[in-house]
């Protein structure tokens, strides 16, 4: 054997300390930069991606001659929570917004505003009589608007094959959506501004307003002394059931003028939608679930609750008066 061999094995054996060595440095500058990123994301991102959007100033920007500006709006909220804020209640648990909650059950509830309203259009409104067939650009609307907000490209529980996620599916509903609006304005679409198909989807609205207080009772006994997850959510899905059926039914209003006008509606419509308003507008900075009888802290599920039945009882006596 070579001198030279001899001397490659000695040197190489005197750098394998030094390599084990950088390998250590190494996978601790990974570790530690990992945990940075992690730290980061959640904490820093995190509230960046937060965005209650409350505005109650919003309308859509461009309502086409002869359509609808309720129809227009309900596009424009889609638009604005899916595209613009950014859809966070299917985000995977790697995601930022994984660790809020409050900006998720608001989404959804915009959501589930905005489908009940497409399908009092579909049902109601978007018919000459009872009888008639159904718009396909709003049953198409209707299905995908009522898709759960909370499913991600991929769901193992029920597939292990990619899946259309929740805002894939809520775009298609928007396009839809605009289609009809885009009809409507040709002529081509039915949008009956009469007292009874106002009166039916108010009633429907009003319902569905009304199976949410139930929730409200429920969440308001699952605290620990003032403070419950549950009572935060609901809260919030809630707050965005709110907003989103106020801004339909002030666009609303403005598709039924004339009938509001002529049935002397327009202070009880007004009522109603200043109790959603204020509803929709609630921000406390921790949402608190304290005793309605014994706490001194408030009971910010109660104080909403007053707002919706509030804004019920207003919509029921609207279609009271519009029966007359």
């Amino acid at each position: 054997m070579s001198k030279n061999s001899g001397y490659g094995r000695a040197a190489s054996e005197k750098d394998r300390p030094k390599q084990r060595g950088l390998s250590r440095r190494l996978l601790k500058l990974t570790t530690a930069t990992a945990i940075v990123a992690v730290i980061a994301n959640f904490t820093v991102l995190a509230p960046l991606t937060h965005e209650i959007d409350d505005n109650p100033e919003f309308r859509a920007a461009n309502v086409p001659e002869n359509a609808s500006a309720a129809v227009a709006t309900a596009a424009s909220l889609i638009d604005r929570e899916v595209n613009a804020n950014g859809w966070t209640p299917n985000d995977p648990f790697f995601a930022p917004s994984a660790v809020l909650d409050n900006m998720p059950n608001y989404q959804s509830g915009i959501t589930k505003a905005v489908g009940r309203f497409s399908f009092e259009l579909l049902d109601q409104i978007a018919r000459t009589r009872g009888s008639s067939s159904a718009d396909p650009d709003l049953e198409r609307a209707t299905g995908f608007l009522q898709f759960p907000p909370d499913i991600w490209v991929w769901e193992p529980s029920s597939s292990i094959l990619p899946t259309v996620p929740s805002e894939t599916q809520y775009r298609q509903g928007l396009e839809a959506l605009e289609r009809y609006n885009a009809r409507l304005s040709a002529g081509d679409a039915v949008f009956e501004r009469r007292a009874d198909t106002l009166a039916g989807a108010l009633s429907r609205i009003a319902a569905d307003l009304g199976s949410q207080t139930a929730q409200l009772e429920r969440a308001q006994r699952s605290g620990w002394w003032i403070f419950s997850r549950t009572a935060d959510d609901v809260f919030y899905q809630n707050k965005g059931m709110l907003y989103g059926y106020y801004v339909t039914l002030a666009a609303l209003g403005e598709d039924f003028e004339p009938i509001i006008r002529e049935r002397n509606l327009s202070t009880v419509w007004g009522q109603a939608l200043d109790s959603l308003r204020q509803g929709s507008q609630l921000s406390p900075i921790i949402v608190l679930n304290g005793d309605r009888d014994r706490s001194i802290f408030a009971n910010h599920l109660a104080l909403q609750g007053f707002y919706m039945k509030r804004a019920i009882l207003q919509l029921e006596e609207a279609v009271s008066v519009l029966a007359i």
